[in-house]
């Protein structure tokens, strides 16, 4: 089957914005999420693509590095997801579903604001205070 040149351009531009989200260089933020089995058994995977969806919908693809790492030992409260936004603290976040996604997203990543009632880990107080 023979592709027009339309059809051609749009997939250059989607293979352009898939590349884009796995290139790490010049994001500062970063959502960090458990893809062990605990996670990926407890709806990690739909935790990863709505976050992928949600920063392409804000337009923060380019601001914002998604990625996986093992089990982060909470496995009570998968799926978890780690946080980080330069000038705030660290923060490990669980029960991770996408209505949880779209709150940090919109209050954490955007707002700048901690939900308080996910976090799993986050620095103590002392540390927070020798900024």
């Amino acid at each position: 089957m023979a592709m027009s040149l339309d059809d051609l351009r749009k997939l250059r531009e989607a293979k352009k914005t898939d590349l884009r989200k796995r290139e790490a260089e010049g994001k500062e933020m970063q959502v960090i999420v458990g893809m062990g089995t605990c996670g990926i058994a407890a709806g990690a995977k739909q935790t990863l693509d709505a976050f992928i969806k949600g920063l392409e919908a804000h337009n923060l693809v380019d601001s914002t590095l998604v990625r996986q790492t093992g089990c982060m030992g909470l496995c009570h409260s998968e799926p978890t997801v780690e946080v980080v936004v330069p000038g705030m603290p660290t923060v490990i976040y669980g029960k991770v579903d996408e209505k949880v996604v779209n709150e940090i997203i919109q209050k954490h990543l955007i707002g700048k604001e901690l939900l308080s009632g996910y976090i799993l880990d986050k620095p103590a107080a002392d540390i927070l205070g020798a900024k």
